[in-house]
């Protein structure tokens, strides 16, 4: 059987009938047991519903380690799922069908079910966190709206509105139709924001629209319900409505942000829509600064980068660049890297495309190009308000590395970033630029190159000892067996949604440039001459950095392979 049931090691105190009475309130008002925990005597919700399956003769079922084949919803009313939280999940052994419930107290549903399927039902217990995942990845992210609107549309000629919301519709019918779509909208951003998105991707394609959650620097795609299909310019005209765009205008990229709040959070979504093939793609970043933890150390930085870096940001003048693809958490070290020198005598100003999330205590200008408002226009702006520290969110061209020259020369630390692959990669990079060789390797003190990878899941990562066959060539395996200690790799639970990870690191690779490096950087040497001679000065590349994570058990082999090319 693919059903896996609960085993309590430890006893656990039987409820007694008042107990029950609770636990019973409890789940009829909220479908939680959550908030009378301490009145049942128990820790976790698990081991509430636990207790009641086990007073109530019921068994209760792990969904985590359990396997529901998918012909059990053959037959089965769908709109059940939503109207009475349960869904099928296997076979007993008799032939009766299995019907997952959180809520034990209400047999009724259930065995209706069995008189209208003709066949035998048996109730099972389920966390609701673990029936509510089922219920996504099996009928997709929203389907319970989905339902409502075909439902709508069978008593009312609606749908075919909702497929393009025009300035010419009644306003009758947009208030009807867009109150569900709002619905709908609101169910995708709530799951990205709850499993913890950076960006929600909506594509169309010829065969439908489709949506994928990028988690952990992975792209994910999202079960949905086929009929969400016919929604789709609903769905791309309610969000160009809540970012302010023009909903009649599909010719041309827009951009925009929506400023949603969920679980008493305020969330900053930033919105791009692109006109494709076969309608507008949309991509949205997700900005949760209550996430995030804008301190060097809270960011996970190792502690010798910390030491030599904290250094760096503390110095009077010069330029530190942090470099990277898009994506590998530049800014975040950036804005953590001002938090810990900001202070009431320092006058910090920031240029940003976009301003990714408000700072206390920072001053920050949003980059407008169409106005002229450049990253060189507003740092030559910045430096009549006698700044200490400045941040150019990047140097993309020569006018905006030259001011940036100038700032540093002229008695100012100034922050940015560069997209390199490498430290040393950011000499030559501002040097193609048209900047002078001795300019860069004078005011540049020190170089991060940094990339994000998904951190082990510390709830069911496994130790184990590989062969020097299933590693790359160079990882330290001698280091390994020196210290007869384990590494470790992903297995997946309920905690990290089967996917082995929780969570992201930072691999960093820090050049503080000595005279030799200087020397060469003045000569236009090529980045891997200014590599060599920084790592014989014992810097650790991108690799290096990544096998230490590998041997301390924050990640795996295959993420650093993944994320940092051998040097």
């Amino acid at each position: 059987m693919a059903i896996r049931y609960f085993e309590k090691e430890e006893e656990l105190a039987p409820l007694n009938p008042v107990q029950m009475s609770i636990a019973r309130e409890a789940l009829d008002s909220d479908g939680r047991l959550t908030a009378v925990l301490n009145q049942l005597g128990v820790k976790t919700e698990e081991d509430a519903l636990f207790l009641i399956a086990q007073k109530l003769g019921i068994p209760m079922a792990d969904l985590a380690k359990s396997e529901v084949p998918d012909e059990v919803l053959d037959g089965f009313p769908v709109k059940a799922v939503h109207q009475y939280g349960i869904f099928p999940i296997g076979f007993d052994d008799d032939g009766s069908l299995l019907i997952a419930t959180c809520n034990p107290f209400r047999p009724e549903p259930i065995d209706a079910l069995a008189a209208s399927l003709h066949r035998p039902t048996l109730p099972v217990v389920v966390l609701p966190s673990e029936l509510a995942k089922l219920i996504k990845n099996r009928l997709g992210v929203g389907a319970e709206t989905v339902d409502g609107l075909l439902a709508q549309a069978d008593d009312e000629d609606g749908v075919q509105v909702l497929e393009d919301l025009d300035v010419d519709q009644s306003p009758e019918a947009t208030m009807a139709q867009e109150a569900t779509v709002v619905r709908l909208v609101n169910d995708i951003l709530t799951e990205a924001v709850e499993s913890g998105t950076s960006d929600i991707h909506i594509e169309a394609q010829e065969s439908g629209m489709k949506i994928r959650y990028r988690i952990d620097g992975v792209l994910q795609t999202q079960p949905m319900p086929p009929e969400i299909n016919r929604f789709q310019s609903a769905i791309v005209s309610r969000l160009k409505i809540m970012a302010r765009l023009n909903i009649a205008e599909k010719r041309i990229p827009q951009d925009g942000r929506i400023k949603i709040r969920v679980s008493d959070r305020a969330v900053d979504i930033r919105l791009s829509i692109i006109p494709m093939l076969h309608g507008e793609g949309i991509v949205m970043r997700i900005l949760d600064k209550d996430r995030m933890n804008f301190t060097l150390r809270g960011i996970g930085m190792d502690t010798d980068i910390y030491e030599m870096f904290g250094q760096l940001i503390k110095l009077p003048h010069g330029i530190i660049l942090v470099t990277g693809p898009t994506g590998s958490g530049k800014t975040t070290t950036l804005y953590s890297a001002l938090n810990e020198i900001k202070s009431d005598d320092t006058k910090i100003i920031t240029t940003e495309d976009p301003i990714e999330y408000q700072l206390d205590g920072i001053n920050q200008i949003q980059v407008n190009t169409k106005v002229g408002l450049t990253f060189a226009a507003s740092l030559r702006a910045i430096l009549r308000h006698d700044p200490d520290v400045v941040l150019v969110g990047e140097i993309r061209d020569f006018e905006t590395a030259e001011n940036a020259i100038q700032a540093s020369l002229t008695g100012h630390l100034v922050f940015s970033t560069l997209h390199t692959n490498d430290a040393a990669g950011a000499y030559t990079r501002m040097i193609d630029m048209g900047i002078e060789p001795f300019l860069v390797s004078t005011t540049v003190e020190g170089i991060m190159a940094q990339r994000l990878v998904r951190r082990l899941c510390p709830h069911c990562k496994e130790p184990y000892i590989p062969t020097p066959d299933e590693v790359p060539s160079d990882f330290p395996m001698e280091r390994l067996l020196d210290s007869k200690e384990k590494i470790f790799r992903p297995v997946g639970c309920r905690e990290c949604r089967q996917t082995g990870y929780a969570g992201r690191a930072a691999l960093y690779e820090l050049l503080i440039p000595n005279d030799e490096i200087r020397r060469l950087a003045g000569q236009k040497a090529p980045s891997n001459e200014i590599k060599k001679i920084a790592r014989a000065a014992g810097m650790d590349t991108l690799r290096d950095n990544g096998w230490k994570k590998v041997l301390n058990g924050f990640t795996s082999i295959d993420e650093v392979v993944r994320t940092a090319k051998m040097d």
